[in-house]
């Protein structure tokens, strides 16, 4: 099986430590770029050892973000592009499902495999992003964020979305799931996930949010945003209804980091309100 038709883009800031682990699996890939933000590591340098195409990327503070500005600047071998976090591995199997696509989609989803405590969950999480896309029909779009805190340059917990013209297209869905290792420990999780959940109570706030190009996705979006306790509904989500307690104690324990990150969105929200009413209470000057 032939080398797949695709560029890879892997958006970096300091990842050292796992920039080469993501690389030496991408060698059937003949256009591989780092976007790297500046970094103070060794990031670049290991990644041009490896044989990537490195950029230097300083965010100018405006849209586009930097995934967009990657399809829109980056001098791409291939039209078809496939966004890899530095965190993530793609499995020889994804490789070959890739390089036998037919092409016939503006893009399609890649499932991911979650590592939590030193084991993949199984169940519990459904982690599909459209990651693998069609750069003349698929777009990052702008979502009104600029003002809120926690994501700063990168794109933010949404799909990119199908052009103007191409709103008709297929969105296909691979197979084989990424390897996902996001976790850490718990401290460096905690302060990711607050960063993450002000910026999706921002969101949440304005009405940011774009539609997803699955409407059966964008449906379930939509009632999960509006439902109570929505803590309390995410652990039952996960850990029952998606079998998560087959994962063992991980799963218990990855049920309830979902259920504390809804949480944190909720007390985000509830910091945002309160200043605008206790604004509200303060008597007028004579």
């Amino acid at each position: 099986m032939g080398n797949p038709p695709v560029s890879v883009i892997i958006t970096t800031k300091n990842e050292e430590r796992r920039i080469g682990a993501c690389l030496e699996v991408l060698s059937r890939f003949d256009d591989v770029w780092v976007v790297d933000s500046d970094s103070s590591d060794q990031t670049q340098q290991i990644a041009r050892k490896a044989g990537a195409r490195i950029k230097n990327y300083v965010w100018d503070g405006c849209y586009p973000k930097k995934r967009q500005w990657c399809l829109e600047n980056l001098a791409l071998k291939y039209e078809w592009v496939f966004f890899v976090d530095a965190d993530e591995i793609v499995p020889r199997g994804l490789v070959d499902e890739i390089a036998g696509l037919d092409w016939c989609a503006a893009g399609y989803f890649v499932k991911g495999l979650y590592e939590f405590e030193g084991r993949f969950l199984h169940h519990g999480l459904c982690n599909n992003k459209l990651a693998l896309l069609d750069r003349r029909k698929v777009e990052f779009p702008v979502v009104d964020d600029l003002d809120i805190e926690g994501m700063g340059e990168i794109e933010g917990h949404y799909q990119p979305v199908l052009k103007n013209g191409f709103e008709n297209e297929d969105i296909g869905q691979t197979e084989t799931p990424l390897l996902h290792y996001a976790y850490d420990d718990l401290q460096s999780w905690e302060e990711r996930h607050h960063r993450y959940a002000r910026w999706e109570a921002g969101m949440n706030a304005k009405g940011a949010w774009p539609v997803d190009p699955r409407p059966v996705r964008q449906f379930a979006k939509e009632a999960f945003r509006n439902v109570p306790f929505r803590g309390v509904v995410a652990f039952v989500h996960c850990y029952i209804f998606k079998l998560g307690f087959l994962d063992g104690a991980a799963g218990y324990r990855f049920a309830r980091s979902r259920a504390r990150y809804y949480r944190m969105i909720s007390d985000a929200s509830k910091a945002m309100v309160q200043p605008c009413a206790e604004s509200k209470e303060q008597p007028g000057r004579l």
